[in-house]
Parts: structure tokens; C-alpha cells; sequence
């Protein structure tokens, strides 16, 4: 048969893959009654959440339209934001500059964010999470602009109801949802679907308004109990407290954490699990739960790991959570994506209704990668009035073709209630990547990148806020990337996980969880799966942190770090780093002067250089005599007959190859230390902390931030251990304490801006 004759074989199966003209045609064609265009959208965030939304629409709009493009974005940058060339700056069409500073003044301002929004004629407006996301007068007041915005996200009344945590509890709990005990669990009311609100009196009843109350409630609930703001979350406006004593004090910090928030008290469930249901809802009514997550690995209630499948449920009682929280949404007519979050107890086999967040949480590619349903590209889709029977993704995750040949006579309707989706996709766990020092109680950091160095794998993918050449600034969320694994099963997910943990490397001013999370997810109870809400803080509070930085080695009577090296080759790797320096400044001072005509001094040229490093707690006087170009013999002061010999060169990234006794090892200084910190090194890609000299004499802080509140007056005496100042960092309270005890006189006011390494006060 000739060519020509031959049929013509279809390129892909028109009910798995479509490609439409443009977004009118896609909407025109599976859109409802309520179907809208959207092709501009202005992206109300910065991070790593403005990164995911970008690149999920994306994605999307390529496999749809063949035009990634097709959707184009409107995002804000600050000067700081700028400044740390962040990645989603460079992602946007339009680029809008904004007031820098705390968020207040640009990406939780919704009168910036709206007039933004009407200026650059978006048609919507993706607020992700954090900032303005759960804040009620956003979609309120976009729905009143003309014509009106459309906000990705739910409308205003159910947000206000369901995304305020004490309005979602007297909701749920009226809903027939099994709630812990709390300040308001004697609460009866009607919630009113058409205004979204509860009468406003169940409401002030159910809220803690002062520390005085907040004692009452206490002893009543008993203790341990959680004191949570309602508009708090991601770990800020919360406090555990096992003990009348520090009720007051507690309340006062959530309290100045979320200013203006509703506070409630709620009883501490011990030994349970915090698992969660994605919910996903349309315009027309349905609402369906998208698997879930469990989320039980956090650090005093921030979340650290997440994984699904949750596995840790039984099949049950995982389907009556589902229900449970499906019900709740269409109880109050919730639209877009959602997450109910629950406490669980293995024992027992029964939930409690925890929150629900009226949002998308940082979270959700784990549900992507256990679903294969792309979340931004969906909340995009419900946005634009498209049914959730008529989205491929969540049609194919029912076991539906993508794509149906005529959509107009009720045929792709999917009845959700009775439809079971199909299994979950493997398992998935993520990472999230901090500039936080575990070593350091988590404390956060900011200041440059010089390398981050990832590769994705089939199995392993992540995104972050920025690339090398990046940095952090001090009104950034320390969260600035996140890693996710998958594999058949859990452990082979774990196991992925653990193996990109050792493989990467981030370099520069900040300090990253990356080793200590690698170390984590080895532990016996976490490969066993035998894990809680409190499992980490039961770690560091029994020393785990030490124990995980670095072990004994017993036959040596060293200790030796995660890089495998004892704490002596460090040392002297760290020695040979500081002498080299010194010595290639002083020669550059020595030759500048000679150029100008000047004579310089001959002890700029000397040979021995004395150098003092202390290592968990141990200080080395260290002797460094050159001996070569590049060589140094490396003695301890007291006795010369106990030394090695080094070689450094210089690489051309500003790293030090440094070969001791034959062994040849890669350091890189990501900090030369100051008062507050010692010098930091990233040795064969893990990260080493000197300690700087001690002096307990001065109180400094080694964060950047802000000094929020004097906790003891001027000449006041204060016992060891004990807290002298709150300083808030990174939108979170820390409070600093003393190591030893003494008279304080203070050397700055409250609210002065601090830097890494300023002066307090003095003992």
C-alpha cells in the first residue's frame, strides 16, 4: 500500500491527552454555569510559595495548551526580596515593587495587594500560604472591585468561619465532630451558611481574653495544655504548658506573637499523631478529600517532616476522618482547597478535630505525589468555575479517561459519595530545608548563599527560594526549601530521602538542618514508624541534639562528627585555615605598603601563628608554624612534639584543599565568627561550628532581630537559666536567657533592631 494510503494513526488518545486553543476554549467547553477566564493572576507571596504556584500553573498550562505561558504572573518583590535575587522574582511576567520590611507592609497588606491587583487588571489573585492567605477581608474586598477579582481560594464568610480556630471548633463540634477538650467545649451554636458567620456571643464566649482567664481555664481543662492564638500557625502563637506557674506568662507571649488574635486554651493530647485530610471543593456543591498527610515529626508544633500515605490509621478509622472532614466542608460551603487537620490516637483508635486551614499548605506536593492531582493547577481550575468532575486530574485519580467526548449530557458527572478513588500512588516524605541552627535550639539565620548543590532524581525532587547565588534577609521565613522522596513503600521513600540528605550540600552565612535531619530520619523509631507530636522534643530535650551531631568513638576516646572526621583532624583543619589567612593578608599588606613607598613592619612576614579554637566545649591552643608555600606544621602550644604537618591551595571557588598525613579534604569558611559565633566551616559538604570565646559577662544575641521585651528591670538579679528578653526573629518570640547568674544592666532599649553579635546587656 502506498505511504499515502496508508490510515492515519492518532498521536495520543484524545481522552488522556487534549491540548485546547486558549483558556476561553478550556473554559467554555468544561466550565459550569459559573465558568470565568482567567488568564492574569497576580501572586500575593514571595519563597518558596510564589516558586511552587508559578511552576505548577506552569506545568499545567503546557499540558493543556501547549503554552506554558498561557497563564501570566503579576508578583511583588520587596528590596530585601530583590536584593537576595530571589528565584521567584525572576519566574514573574510583571514585576511590582513593594515597601520592604515585616510583612504587614507588603504581602499580608490586602490594601496594597487589592489596589495591586486592580492596577495590573488581574483576574485573580493566589495568596498561597502565610501572610494574607487566611485573612478574610482579601476575598471580601476583591469580590467588591469592579469587575471583581476572584480570589484562589475560599470566599470570605467560610474562611472567616473555618480558618478562625475557635470559630472551626464551635462549628465542628456542633457538626458532630469529635473535638478535645478546651476553654469552649460547653459552646452550642448555629452556624449561618448565608452570612458565614456564628452568633457573635458563642463566639466571645468561647475566647480567652485575658491571663487572668487564661489560668481559670487552665486549671479547669488540667494540664498539659496549649495556649493558641487563632489567627497563629506554622509554630508562631502557640506555647505547651505543664504548670500553673507559667500559664500567665505563656498567654502573654501568643498574645504579643499574633497581636490582636482571639486566644483559646485546648488540652495537650500526649503520645498522638497529627494527621491531616486534603479537601478540595468546587463551586457547584462537591467536595472530595485528596488522601492526606501525617505531620507527627514537629519542633514545639512546627512541622519538620510530613509523609503520606498516613499510614499510622487504621483504614476505618482514616475513612471516617475523610468523611468527617468532607461533611465539614460542605456543612459551611467551602470552596477551593482546604486541610482539617486532626490528632489521632493509635491506642485508641479515635480523632479529634485539631483546625481546619482555610488554605494551601507548604505541605501539599506530598498529596501530588501519593495522588498525582497537581494542587495550584486545581485551585485554578475550581477558581474558573470548573466542576471537579470535569478537572483530568481528579477524574483520572477516580478512575475516569481525562477527558470525555461530549461533557453536555451529564455523562462525566462523577458521584463522588459512592466513587472510590484509586489507591494511593506509593509513599511520599518530605523534608522541609531551614536556615535554622539545630545546635543552637533551632535558632534561625540569615546572610548569603555561595553553593546549593541538588539533583533530582526520579525518586527524590525539590524546589527552593533562591539558587547560589541568593540569601536569606531577616524578614524572610526561614523556610526556603523543600524536599520530597518517594518510593514504593515507606521505608523505601525513607530511604531515598536519606540518601539525597547525604548528597547535598548548601554552603554560606546560614546554618540549614540538612545533617541533623539526615541523622533524624536513621533513628530506630522513625524507620520503625514509632513516632508522636512530642517524639522530637523528647529528643532535644534529653540532650538528642549533641548526641546526633556528633558520638564517642570509643576506641579513640574522640568525637566524631557526621563527616566521619574526629573532632582533633577539625581542629586542625580549622587551624591550618585561620594561619593560612593570616599569613596571605599580612604578605598583601606587606607588598600594598612596599608599592606606595612605605617600609612595613617585618612581623607582618612571621612564620608562627598562635590560634585558639573551641570544639564542643573543648578550647585548643593550637601553634601553626610555616614551613613552606603552603605548609604548615600544626603543634599543640605546650608541646611541639605532638604535631602534624598540613598543605592548603586555594580553589577557585574560594574553597581550601587541605591535605593532612596523605588524606585530602575540601573546606569552605562560611563564617570567620565574631562575638556571638564562632567560625563555621563546611568540611566534605557538612557543616562544623566553632564556638566563639565564652563570656558570660555579656548578653548578646547571635540572630538578627528585634528586642521586644525586657523581662527584668535594670539592676535586677537573675539566677542561671533564667529568661532576661524576648527578641522576635523571623515573625517568631525567642526568649534569651542567662548562663550565669548576676546583676543586669542593660545596653539597649526594646524595640531596637539587633544584629548577629550585638550587646544587650551586661552581667
Amino acid at each position: 500500500m502506498p505511504p499515502s494510503m496508508k490510515p492515519k494513526i492518532a498521536a495520543s488518545n484524545p481522552n488522556l491527552h487534549r491540548r485546547f486553543h486558549d483558556v476561553a476554549s478550556y473554559v467554555s467547553e468544561l466550565g459550569g454555569s459559573k465558568g470565568r477566564v482567567i488568564e492574569k493572576v497576580l501572586i500575593a507571596n514571595n519563597g518558596v510559595a510564589a516558586v511552587k504556584a508559578i511552576r505548577s500553573i506552569r506545568r499545567w498550562a503546557y499540558e493543556v495548551f501547549g503554552n506554558e505561558r498561557a497563564i501570566s504572573f503579576v508578583v511583588m518583590a520587596t528590596p530585601e526580596d530583590l536584593r537576595a535575587n530571589a528565584e521567584y522574582i525572576r519566574m514573574g511576567d510583571i514585576i511590582v515593587d513593594v515597601p520592604g520590611g515585616s510583612n504587614n507592609h507588603n504581602y499580608a497588606n490586602v490594601t496594597l495587594i487589592v489596589e495591586l491587583a486592580r492596577l495590573h487588571g488581574v483576574q485573580a489573585v493566589w495568596a498561597g500560604w502565610g501572610h494574607a492567605s487566611e485573612k478574610p477581608a482579601l476575598p471580601n474586598t476583591l469580590a467588591k472591585s469592579d469587575p471583581p477579582i476572584k480570589f484562589i481560594g475560599p470566599a470570605g464568610p467560610p474562611m472567616y468561619a473555618l480558618g478562625d480556630k475557635i470559630g472551626s471548633t464551635i462549628i465542628a463540634q456542633n457538626a458532630g465532630v469529635p473535638c478535645i477538650a478546651w476553654n469552649g467545649s460547653d459552646v452550642v451554636a448555629t452556624y449561618d451558611i448565608e452570612t458565614g458567620t456564628l452568633p457573635e456571643e458563642a463566639f466571645d464566649k468561647a475566647c480567652v481574653t485575658s491571663a487572668l482567664e487564661a489560668s481559670e481555664a487552665a486549671s479547669k481543662i488540667g494540664f498539659p495544655i496549649m495556649i493558641k492564638a487563632s489567627e497563629g500557625g506554622g509554630g508562631k502563637g502557640i506555647r505547651m504548658v505543664d504548670s500553673p506557674d507559667h500559664v500567665q506568662n505563656a498567654y502573654r507571649q501568643v498574645c504579643g506573637e499574633v497581636p490582636g488574635s482571639p486566644i483559646f486554651i485546648m488540652k495537650l493530647s500526649s503520645n498522638s499523631r497529627h494527621l491531616e485530610v486534603q479537601l478540595l471543593a468546587d463551586e457547584y456543591g462537591n467536595a472530595i478529600a485528596l488522601n492526606g498527610r501525617d505531620c507527627s515529626v514537629q519542633r514545639r508544633h512546627q512541622k519538620i517532616i510530613e509523609e503520606g500515605p498516613p499510614v499510622a490509621a487504621t483504614p476505618d478509622a482514616w475513612k471516617q476522618m475523610e468523611k468527617a472532614a468532607v461533611a465539614l466542608a460542605k456543612a459551611v460551603g467551602y470552596t477551593n482547597a482546604g486541610t482539617v487537620e486532626y490528632l489521632y490516637s493509635e491506642a485508641e483508635e479515635k480523632f479529634y478535630f485539631l483546625e481546619l486551614n482555610p488554605r494551601l499548605q507548604v505541605e501539599h506536593p506530598v498529596t501530588e505525589m501519593i495522588t498525582r492531582v497537581n494542587l495550584p493547577a486545581a485551585q485554578l481550575q475550581v477558581a474558573m468555575g470548573i466542576p471537579l468532575y470535569h478537572i483530568p486530574e481528579i477524574r483520572e485519580l477516580y478512575g475516569k479517561n481525562r477527558f470525555e467526548d461530549d461533557v453536555s449530557n451529564g455523562k462525566s458527572v462523577i458521584d463522588f459519595d459512592v466513587t472510590e478513588r484509586v489507591a494511593p500512588y506509593g509513599h511520599c516524605i518530605a523534608v522541609r530545608i531551614t536556615a535554622e541552627n539545630a545546635e543552637a535550639g533551632f535558632k534561625p539565620t540569615s546572610g548569603g548563599i555561595q553553593e546549593l548543590n541538588f539533583r533530582s532524581t526520579p525518586n527524590v525532587w525539590g524546589y527552593f527560594s533562591m539558587d547560589s547565588s541568593g540569601s536569606i534577609h531577616e524578614f524572610a521565613d526561614s523556610q526556603f526549601g523543600h524536599l520530597f522522596a518517594s518510593g514504593i513503600d515507606r521505608e523505601q521513600a525513607r530511604r531515598n530521602m536519606a540518601l539525597a540528605l547525604k548528597e547535598m550540600s548548601i554552603r554560606g552565612d546560614i546554618s540549614t538542618t540538612i545533617d541533623y535531619i539526615s541523622k533524624l530520619i536513621e533513628l530506630d523509631d522513625f524507620v520503625e514508624n514509632n513516632i508522636d507530636t512530642g517524639w522530637l522534643d523528647k529528643i532535644i530535650k534529653s540532650g538528642g541534639i549533641k548526641v546526633l551531631n556528633s558520638s564517642l568513638d570509643e576506641s579513640e576516646g574522640r568525637k566524631t562528627h557526621l563527616n566521619g572526621l574526629n573532632n582533633d583532624t577539625l581542629v586542625v583543619i580549622g587551624s591550618t585555615i585561620v594561619a593560612y589567612d593570616q599569613c596571605a593578608a599580612d604578605e598583601k599588606t606587606f607588598l600594598d605598603l612596599l608599592e606606595r613607598g612605605q617600609l612595613p613592619s617585618l612581623s607582618l612576614l612571621k612564620m608562627i601563628r598562635e590560634v585558639e579554637l573551641i570544639l564542643d566545649g573543648v578550647k585548643y591552643k593550637i601553634c601553626c608554624t610555616r614551613i613552606g608555600n603552603n605548609e604548615f606544621q600544626i603543634a599543640v602550644s605546650d608541646d611541639a612534639t605532638k604535631c602534624v604537618t598540613a598543605s592548603v591551595r586555594m580553589l577557585s571557588d574560594g574553597g581550601y584543599l587541605i591535605d593532612i598525613g596523605g588524606k585530602s579534604q575540601v573546606a569552605y569558611q562560611t563564617s570567620k565568627g565574631d562575638a556571638a559565633s564562632g567560625m563555621r566551616l563546611n568540611i566534605n559538604g557538612k557543616s562544623i561550628a566553632f564556638s566563639p570565646d565564652y563570656d558570660p559577662s555579656c548578653l548578646r544575641t547571635d540572630v538578627a532581630g528585634k528586642l521586644v521585651k525586657k523581662l527584668v528591670p535594670n539592676g535586677a538579679h537573675v539566677k542561671k537559666g533564667s529568661a532576661y528578653a524576648e527578641i522576635e526573629v523571623m515573625k517568631m518570640f525567642m526568649p534569651l536567657k542567662v548562663e550565669e547568674s548576676g546583676v543586669i544592666t542593660w545596653a539597649n532599649n526594646e524595640g531596637a533592631a539587633l544584629a548577629a553579635g550585638d550587646l544587650i546587656a551586661k552581667l
